[in-house]
C-alpha cells in the first residue's frame, strides 16, 4: 500500500475536526495517509478549523459544499476525490475508533479481503426506543430485501481501490451507502466493537430523520412495499365480493334490510385508509423516479484545496 485515504464527512463539527486529525496522526505513525474532510454545508466554524489544519499539514485536503447535501453526497464526493490504494470512511466524532485501522489494513493486506467493515455489538448510551427501532429496521430490511445488512453495521470501513471504483459507478441520486456496500458483493470481514460516545457535540440525526433514512433505504433496495399494497387490494376485494354475495342472499331469503350505519362508515374509513396507504407507497417510488430523471448533481463544490476536483 502506497497511500491510505480517509474520507471524513463533517456537518457542524467545529470542535471535533482537530481532535480527529491528532488521533489519526497518533495512530498512523508509520503509514502514508491523506485525510479528505468533506464540509457538508456546516453553519459553524467547521471549515475554518479544517483550513487551519491544512496550513501545516499537506496531507489534509478538504471539500466544501455550497449547502448541506447530506452525508451520502459527502461520502460520494470524498470517494470520488480519493487517491489512495486503500480508502477508509470514518465519522469525525471518533465513534469510529482509529485504533482499529492498523488491524483493518493488515486484514486486507494479508487475508485477501476486499472490505473490512465494523459493527457495534452494543448500543450503550443510546435511547432505548431508538435502539429498538434500529433493530426492527434491520429485521424488516433483511426479510424483504435481496441483500442482507448486518445489525449494528457502521459506515466505518476500509476498502480496496477496486471496491471504491465499483461504488463510484453507482451514480444514483438517492443513495443508501450501507446497502450499496453490500450490493457490490465483495468479500467483507467484520470487526466488532463496543459503542463509543461522541467526543463532543450532539448528533445531527434526529429520531424522525433516522426513520426517514430507513424508509429511503427500504425503497432503494426493494419493491416489496408495492407488492404488499397489491396484496392488500386483492384480499380486500375478495372479502368485499364474498360479503356482497352474503348480503344479497340474506335479503332474498329473509327480506332483512341491511342495517348498521356505524359499521358501514367504519368499513369505508378502513378501505379509504388502506387506499391512501397504497397511494402513499406508490408516491414514494414515483418521487424517487422523478428526482432521478432530473439528473441533478449529487453535490456542488464551493471551494476545495484538491486539484482537479470533481462535482
Amino acid at each position: 500500500m502506497d497511500l491510505l485515504t480517509i474520507v471524513v464527512p463533517c456537518f457542524n463539527e467545529e470542535s471535533s475536526v482537530e481532535i480527529f486529525f491528532k488521533e489519526i496522526e497518533k495512530t498512523l505513525t508509520e503509514i502514508n495517509f491523506e485525510i479528505i474532510y468533506v464540509n457538508d454545508g456546516s453553519k459553524d466554524n467547521t471549515l475554518v478549523n479544517i483550513k487551519k489544519i491544512t496550513k501545516s499539514n499537506s496531507n489534509v485536503k478538504y471539500i466544501s459544499f455550497s449547502r448541506n447535501f447530506g452525508k451520502e453526497s459527502a461520502l460520494y464526493a470524498g470517494l470520488k476525490n480519493s487517491k489512495g490504494d486503500l480508502v477508509c470512511v470514518m465519522d469525525v466524532d471518533l465513534q469510529d475508533p482509529p485504533e482499529l485501522l492498523p488491524q483493518m489494513i493488515e486484514s486486507i493486506e494479508t487475508e485477501d479481503y476486499d472490505i473490512v467493515a465494523t459493527r457495534r455489538v452494543t448500543r450503550a448510551g443510546e435511547p432505548k426506543i431508538r435502539s429498538l427501532f434500529a433493530r426492527l429496521f434491520y429485521k424488516i430490511f433483511n426479510k424483504i430485501s435481496k441483500i442482507d445488512l448486518v445489525d449494528g453495521a457502521r459506515d466505518y470501513r476500509l476498502m480496496t481501490r477496486q471496491v471504491v471504483d465499483s461504488l463510484l459507478e453507482l451514480e444514483e441520486y438517492n443513495r443508501f451507502s450501507k446497502g450499496l456496500f453490500q450490493w457490490t458483493g465483495y468479500e467483507t470481514k467484520w470487526i466488532e466493537y463496543e459503542n463509543i460516545e461522541r467526543i463532543s457535540g450532539e448528533t445531527s440525526w434526529s429520531f424522525f430523520g433516522l426513520i426517514s433514512y430507513s424508509i429511503e433505504g427500504i425503497i432503494a433496495f426493494t419493491t416489496v412495499p408495492l407488492s404488499i399494497s397489491t396484496f392488500f387490494g386483492i384480499i380486500i376485494s375478495f372479502i368485499a365480493f364474498i360479503l356482497i354475495i352474503f348480503i344479497v342472499l340474506k335479503n332474498l331469503l329473509y327480506s332483512d334490510p341491511v342495517a348498521g350505519w356505524a359499521s358501514t362508515i367504519c368499513i369505508i374509513l378502513l378501505l379509504g385508509g388502506i387506499q391512501l396507504f397504497s397511494i402513499g407507497i406508490l408516491g414514494k417510488y414515483l418521487e424517487k423516479t422523478y428526482i432521478e430523471i432530473k439528473n441533478r448533481p449529487l453535490y456542488i463544490i464551493k471551494e476545495s484545496n484538491i486539484d482537479n476536483k470533481n462535482s
